[in-house]
């Protein structure tokens, strides 16, 4: 919702957060890269001439996907909602994943255009070449562009709040990509939630660390441009030099972050809050993995008046579904972070095996959701779609549509909601069930340990401890003996200077299964 002439309008499209804020806030910065930043007014004027250009080339009626071969900047910034302004969604190519997975995202995308700055040019004519897709060069674009404001009202007027806006492609347990598909709807239903939520305002500067194909960067991008404030996009390589990050955090007075788990990791393990701290941050939202409590704990000491939020959601329910504001406290080892409440207009239950409702605090079962967050499916995969995406099997009446996450918890007694692992992950060893979250928490607990992430080789039954930190593999076991039973000891403890991570700033199980000679 928002006014409009002194009318409350309903909100279909997130384009309307874009000229709401270029009309109060023309001259404010509303996204700031190292070589440029650009004010809401000419961010959209730029996305209206690149949106004309776009529209002239692909097919509007079908908001069909645009490919977007480059680094997150500005200029990317730009082309996004020139794309959305063309009514097609956009779908971020990570460039530094191998050529093959970028050729199977393409196939199963079948996009009208790639677009790419020049930087990618070379790598993105190949890709088009080999898929039969047109390369367009964004700075190309923007020096003849010239808006066409009949064409784009036209278009204007066919969209619908269930156009797709974007598809991210994520890790699939059989190692092929998903394509989560995202419509307006959803952001719209999450961000109006996620902004009223944490009171977001004008005076904000977001440090946006994600790449824009993944989601977290939803948060910085919408959260931003819905109250007119700036976001400042961080460069990935900085994330491997702390000095260089944290300069970039504090010159810009930065004042959310909105960030996974691995990134606040990097900061605290590689001492960078002992070189410089962010002192305006105010906010901080952490989500997609169970967040360290010693790595926490420097946080905490470095900002002790910011507000720390533990988020939970997968890529499938669009950002996030429950949030969790800790206390302005030092968590101990032995805690465990809730992952808290649903957000506004979500609903977040637990079932059983036997799809019946789990109400009651202490026992475990699936999280499921429903609501207008959810996304729209898996682009081009009906199968793996009706996999997750199915009936609410506790609505009897009508169809509603739910996703199973996959992911296991359980009520606290105050009704918060606790993570205790993938369903996935669970392993039977011996006649015991086993979760690998526990015996990584118990490793994490242990001095000089940072990260921890058990797998189980399962044509030799046994279980894999890899960890990073400076403390030796055979006073880990020791640690471990004590505080676990023998059911749940590694076989093998695998020390590594740094933990694998995939493109989405999670800890690569599929490296680390390579590392440990798992078939």
């Amino acid at each position: 919702m928002y006014l409009k002439g002194g009318c409350v309008m309903r909100q279909k499209n997130v384009l309307e957060w874009l000229e709401n804020s270029a009309e109060k806030y023309p001259d404010a910065v509303a996204f700031h890269d190292p070589d440029q930043e650009i004010t809401y007014r000419d961010l959209l004027r730029a996305a209206h001439r690149i949106g004309s250009v776009l529209a002239e080339r692909i097919p509007s009626k079908e908001n069909p996907g645009i490919s977007f071969c480059m680094e997150k900047s500005v200029l990317a910034v730009e082309g996004m909602f020139a794309t959305v302004y063309a009514r097609g969604f956009y779908s971020f190519m990570d460039m530094h994943q191998p050529l093959m997975r970028q050729r199977h995202i393409l196939r199963v995308l079948k996009p009208a255009l790639i677009l790419c700055d020049d930087k990618n040019r070379e790598a993105a004519e190949k890709l088009g070449a080999e898929t039969g897709v047109e390369v367009m060069v964004l700075e190309e674009l923007l020096k003849d562009a010239q808006e066409n404001n009949g064409l784009l009202k036209d278009i204007r007027r066919m969209a619908m709040d269930t156009d797709l806006l974007y598809v991210n492609f994520t890790s699939g347990s059989t190692g092929v990509p998903k394509g989560v598909a995202v419509t307006h709807r959803s952001v719209i239903d999450f961000i109006d939630a996620f902004d009223a939520e944490f009171g977001f305002n004008r005076d904000d500067v977001f440090a946006n660390q994600a790449p824009f194909d993944f989601d977290v960067s939803v948060k910085d991008i919408y959260g931003g441009i819905s109250c007119g404030a700036e976001a400042v996009l961080v460069p990935r390589e900085y994330f491997s030099r702390p000095a260089v990050l944290m300069d970039y955090l504090c010159d810009n007075r930065v004042t959310v972050l909105v960030w996974a788990v691995s990134a606040m990791c990097f900061v605290s393990i590689m001492n960078g809050l002992a070189y410089r701290v962010p002192e305006a941050v105010r906010l901080v939202l952490f989500s997609g993995e169970v967040m360290p409590l010693r790595q926490l704990a420097k946080w905490q000491k470095a900002l002790p008046e910011c507000q720390f939020v533990n988020l939970y959601g997968p890529t499938e329910v669009t950002c996030n579904c429950t949030f969790y504001r800790l206390d302005q406290k030092e968590y101990g080892s032995d805690e465990v972070l809730p992952i808290g409440k649903p957000f506004d207009n979500e609903a977040v239950f637990l079932l059983s095996n036997e799809n019946t409702l789990i109400d009651q605090p202490g026992e475990t079962g699936e999280i499921c959701v429903c609501g207008s967050c959810l996304a729209a499916g898996y682009y081009g995969d009906q199968k793996r779609t009706d996999a997750v995406f199915t009936d609410n099997p506790l609505q009897k009446n009508i169809h509603e549509r739910m996703y199973h996450t996959g992911d296991l918890g359980r009520y606290l007694p105050d009704g918060n909601l606790i993570f205790c692992g993938r369903k996935d992950f669970q392993i039977k060893l011996l006649g015991h069930r086993i979760e690998p979250g526990e015996i990584e928490a118990a490793c994490q607990k242990m001095p000089e340990v940072n990260r921890a992430c058990v797998l189980f080789d399962a044509k030799r039954k046994r279980l894999l401890l890899f960890y990073s930190g400076s403390r030796d593999p055979k006073t880990v076991q020791a640690g471990l003996r004590e505080t676990l039973p023998a059911y749940m000891m590694p076989s093998r403890t695998i020390h590594l200077e740094e933990m694998p991570m995939t493109a989405n700033g999670k800890m690569d199980r599929k490296k680390m299964a390579e590392i440990g000679g798992i078939a």
